[in-house]
């Protein structure tokens, strides 16, 4: 038996052309995949003023409420982040790029699937990836006046409001798959501004795993994630 969610804009929501934008964004994101590792969405549509789409219903929790109760253990991590990388690389392979992957995002089900949540903020390219262009926005849990995203998990070009990418997926991947190991965001400071600045300017904290033989290939992917020029992801 299949088990359905319907997801409805509220009225306030829908009447407002941006976010009724991104909502149907989401909607024609996913419609087009079908995959393992990203929610599968049957429908969308406006039924009397209504805008709504519905998808598989999921039973479990979100990574960010996993995370809550500390790191995950090094293979389980390792487990999740190929999980996201499988689903991000299915929507790059159709010229989506999600833009605002982050632990809220990413679904643990109760079966032990992984899933990739709320393509909204992802661009649909009409052309080759590397050419989308970046958008502003000052929706809630975003940076006013920048590219769509949250502040921690977004690449360099994200905060300096340049064109967006699968690479910069790819920095965001690196900075979940770093608080899995260690239960922090590489580059979480005390404020906004903080944060982004040592997005453009810090090097990550290490990954330090005691009794782990595999730190040291653990962080050279970590690294390799996180570096801040795109082309050397």
């Amino acid at each position: 038996t299949t088990l359905f969610r319907s997801k409805v804009l509220p009225s306030e929501v829908s009447e407002d052309p941006d976010r009724l934008a991104r909502f149907e964004r989401e909607a024609k994101a996913l419609a087009k995949l079908t995959h393992p590792n990203i929610l599968q969405i049957f429908e969308f549509g406006e039924d009397r003023g209504v805008t709504y789409a519905v998808t598989e219903l999921l039973e479990g929790e979100s990574l960010r409420e996993r995370l809550q109760q500390g790191p995950l253990p090094w293979r389980k991590a390792v487990d999740v982040s190929a999980s996201i990388a499988d689903g991000l690389s299915a929507a790059h392979s159709e010229g989506i790029v999600h833009r605002d992957l982050k632990p809220d995002n990413v679904f643990l089900t109760a079966d032990g699937r992984v899933k990739v949540l709320d393509f909204g903020l992802a661009k649909v390219a009409e052309g080759p990836v590397e050419h989308l262009e970046t958008v502003t926005s000052p929706s809630p849990g975003t940076v006013a006046g920048t590219v769509l995203g949250t502040v921690g998990y977004m690449a360099p070009e994200q905060v300096r409001a340049e064109p967006a990418d699968a690479r910069s997926d790819i920095f965001a991947l690196g900075c979940v798959l770093h608080e899995m190991l260690t239960g922090s965001s590489p580059f979480r400071r005390d404020t906004a501004a903080e944060t982004t600045a040592a997005i453009l300017r810090d090097d990550p904290p290490e990954v330090s795993l005691s009794k782990v033989e595999l730190t040291p290939e653990l962080n050279r992917i970590v690294t390799h994630c996180l570096e801040k020029n795109p082309r050397k992801r």
